[in-house]
């Protein structure tokens, strides 16, 4: 066993020093700093093609990937495990003490002056715990590995194979870095002939509920995706309310329907999702009338272990019927009660529930409108991206809002879509050699590593966060996938993966990283003992295993 803890956290405190908030610059200093100090490195000083600067591709942001490798002298082997971490972290407005967010020793010593909840009063006084922004999410998982880089690079002879760090920018909001590295990582494969048999993240777990005492071992992520709905009504005057119908009212049902719906869950290998959530419900209208809303918008969080794309596309066709079904009898109900008690005639209803992907309104509208329709939306695509405040998300509302208008048939409707990045889950079960010998390594490096360290190290299938995990392995055939693709309205405008690419590497990958609470909190801590010395460890023995000299 290592005995790295004092190492590894001077690492973390010199990476959490830099301020490297996702999309604010400083992303490229905190990958300037590593390039260089890893570069400083005797190996790398004698190898300096094995340290590589990778600015990111298609971004609005200059920002880089930091990659570096060392191959292993005893028995040179073409098998090579990948350590994955990113540098990025989320912003610190939520700081009471600011100034303080990015130096966890002055932090510590100033939290013990404030009111804390008393979990956290509990963890700083233990001294078991270290404060700041990136603490656990995940610059103490970055420095684990690059204390291993550092270490093997002073011992290759340990290795009968090669290790690659790939430090990564972005993984907060577009995973840029890690899309991007797909792009050096098969370039290095063809020049070095790297043949990819593990990857190893080392983003930060904590518990799954309060009071669990489990560290926890992820041998696969959750996927996730952005259903969105695009929601048409009928304008009417607000003092006419029931000559039209509100798409807000639809766009409640809807919300009602989807959100904490137990049926959403998805459930694989005795693990399950938890339920979709709204993460936004809009109208579109610019400014205020006394006119109902043309249209509303609403977006879920939808995380899936086994599901595509493509089947909970079907799924959620089913719901958002369902809900328009729902909204357009509760109308009519409370159109008869308000005509009964006012005396007023009832008009006739004849709306009907109506639900569309926007490929197939899109392909409607191509076969309606021909080259004009093609030619206009061309064009509105490019004058929208003009507009930098306009993120993928809103992007695409306003594509489909735009589109809408050339719809022959203006009847309320909703159109479902998928504005944003789809991170693919990804799973370990033991389906081709490669799974096989890592599940092996897991456990040997559990069994080994346990009896240093009181609380149960425990194996599960699915990492619960996003991660860039999602993007060096792929478990989605061509089919389930295309339609974050075909039904995305910014697909090669505003949005575009190359879901291939990750195929073309797809390397088995896990999680194992620091231990803590309260990750993009200003109570973000992480526990010593685990995070700065369990985890090398425990990553070291797999390294071991799979291409170490045991």
């Amino acid at each position: 066993m290592f005995d790295c803890k004092d190492e590894v956290w001077a690492l973390t405190k010199q990476l959490v020093r830099i301020e490297s908030i996702v999309n604010e610059g400083g992303e490229k200093v905190l990958s300037q700093s590593l390039f260089t100090l890893i570069s400083s490195y005797p190996y790398f000083q004698q190898q300096l093609d094995h340290v590589i600067y990778q600015q990111t591709e298609n971004d609005e942001q200059e920002r880089y990937n930091v990659i570096a490798f060392v191959k292993g002298t005893k028995n040179p082997s073409n098998k090579t495990v990948l350590l994955i971490g990113h540098i990025d972290t989320v912003g610190i407005d939520d700081f009471t003490l600011k100034e303080l967010a990015l130096d966890p020793d002055a932090l510590a010593l100033a939290l013990r002056q404030e009111e804390l909840p008393e979990a956290v009063k509990v963890h700083l006084e233990s001294g078991e715990f270290e404060f700041g922004r990136g603490v656990l999410d995940m610059k103490s998982g970055v420095a684990s590995h690059l204390y291993l880089l550092k270490y093997y690079s002073e011992h290759p002879d340990e290795l009968e194979g090669n290790l690659m760090v790939v430090f990564e920018c972005d993984e907060e909001v577009g995973s840029h870095g890690m899309i991007s590295a797909l792009t050096e990582l098969k370039r290095l494969r063809e020049m070095h002939g790297f043949n990819y048999v593990a990857a190893i993240n080392g983003d930060f777990v904590s518990p799954r509920y309060i009071g669990d005492p489990k560290r926890y071992i992820y041998t696969g992520t959750v996927g996730k995706l952005l259903p969105s709905f695009f929601i048409t009504g009928s304008e009417t005057h607000v003092g006419s309310c029931f000559e039209g119908i509100d798409p807000n009212f639809i766009a409640a049902h809807l919300t009602r329907q989807i959100s904490y719906n137990h049926e959403l869950c998805n459930e694989a290998f005795g693990e399950t999702t938890v339920p979709p959530v709204s993460l936004r419900q809009m109208d579109l209208k610019p400014a205020y009338t006394v006119q109902t809303a043309l249209s509303a918008y609403v977006y879920f969080n939808f995380f899936i272990h086994s599901w595509s794309p493509k089947e909970v596309q079907d799924r959620l066709i089913v719901e958002a019927e369902t809900a328009f079904t729902n909204a357009l009898t509760e109308f009519k109900q409370n159109y008869a009660e308000y005509t009964k008690a006012s005396g007023e005639p009832m008009n006739a209803i004849t709306w009907q529930p109506r639900v569309m992907t926007y490929e197939e309104m899109h392909i409607s509208l191509q076969n309606e409108h021909g080259e004009d329709y093609i030619i206009h939306m061309d064009a509105f695509k490019e004058q929208l991206l003009l507009q930098t405040d306009v993120d993928t998300r809103m992007f695409s509302a306003r594509v489909v809002e735009e589109a809408w208008k050339w719809m022959p048939d203006k009847n309320p409707a909703i159109i479902m879509f998928y504005p944003s990045l789809y991170s693919p889950r990804t799973e370990v079960t033991g389906k081709n050699d490669n799974e096989k010998t890592l599940l092996d390594a897991i456990k040997l490096a559990v069994d080994t590593v346990q009896p240093n360290y009181p609380h149960p190290i425990v194996t599960k299938n699915f990492f619960p966060y996003i991660s860039d995990m999602s993007f060096i392995s792929l478990s989605d055939d061509v089919a389930g996938i295309s339609v974050v693709a075909t039904n995305n309205p910014g697909w090669k405008t505003k949005l575009y993966v190359d879901y291939e690419a990750i195929r073309d590497i797809n390397v088995p990958v896990i999680n194992i990283g620091p231990y803590g609470y309260d990750a993009h909190k200003q109570y973000e801590r992480m526990e010593r003992s685990f995070s700065l010395n369990i985890v090398p460890n425990l990553t070291n023995q797999v390294i071991q295993q799979l291409i170490g000299s045991k």
